[in-house]
Parts: structure tokens; C-alpha cells; sequence
């Protein structure tokens, strides 16, 4: 069972940067594919970024290509994500996910652990 918990979000004006970063336990991180999702109020959890186990692949959301990038570091069993630029449309909780497979890595159905979420706020 791995277990996922999410740090870094908080409070930043509009153009600024936040890293976010998810530590696993439980688990060898390298077996799982992982991803980034959020989830604004009153809306669905969407697909921001994931990264595949070997990390040579990764994936965005047209909302966050060339602001956002997905890293992980297997030895230290985290994967964070680093955004710039950050737009008041940003705002939302942002939740770390982990999959095996990886076929689908933005699909939100097909990943099995989650954590709890951190908050991000942009204001204008």
C-alpha cells in the first residue's frame, strides 16, 4: 500500500513560482507511474502532468505546458512539480497520484493511490 503526501502549495501572486512535491512511503516509487491532478471548487479533479517510471516520458495539460514541469527523484522516492508563471486559474487543490501501467497516464480512473491534496491560491 503506498501512501502519498503532498506539500509545498500556499499563497502566490499572479507570475510567481510554487514547487510542489509528493513523498511515497509504502512503496517503491520507481514501480509506479505518477501524476499531478487538481481540483478547483465546485469542479472535477483534471489532469495536470504525470511522469513515467523510467522518467523519460512525461505529459501535460494544454494549460500548463511550458509554465509547469514534472520531475522525479526515485532514489528519494519524490516526484514534484514545478510551476511558474502562475495564473489566478491555477488556484485549486492539487493532489499527487501513483499507477502502475502506462497506458492513459491522464486518465483519473486509472490510478490506484492518491494523497490528500495541498492548496494552491493565485491571486490577481
Amino acid at each position: 500500500q503506498v501512501q502519498l503526501v503532498e506539500s509545498g502549495g500556499g499563497l502566490v501572486q499572479a507570475g510567481g513560482s510554487l514547487r510542489l512535491s509528493c513523498a511515497a512511503s509504502g512503496g517503491t516509487m520507481s514501480n509506479y507511474a505518477m501524476a499531478w491532478f487538481r481540483q478547483a471548487p465546485g469542479k472535477e479533479r483534471d489532469f495536470v502532468a504525470a511522469i513515467s517510471r523510467s522518467v523519460i516520458n512525461t505529459y501535460y495539460a494544454d494549460s500548463v505546458k511550458g509554465r509547469f514541469t514534472i520531475s522525479r527523484d526515485n532514489a528519494k522516492n519524490t516526484v514534484y512539480l514545478q510551476m511558474n508563471s502562475l495564473k489566478p486559474e491555477d488556484t485549486a487543490d492539487y493532489y499527487c497520484a501513483a499507477r502502475n501501467g502506462f497506458v492513459g497516464l491522464n486518465l483519473r480512473e486509472k490510478y490506484d493511490y492518491w494523497g490528500q491534496g495541498t492548496q494552491v491560491t493565485v491571486s490577481s
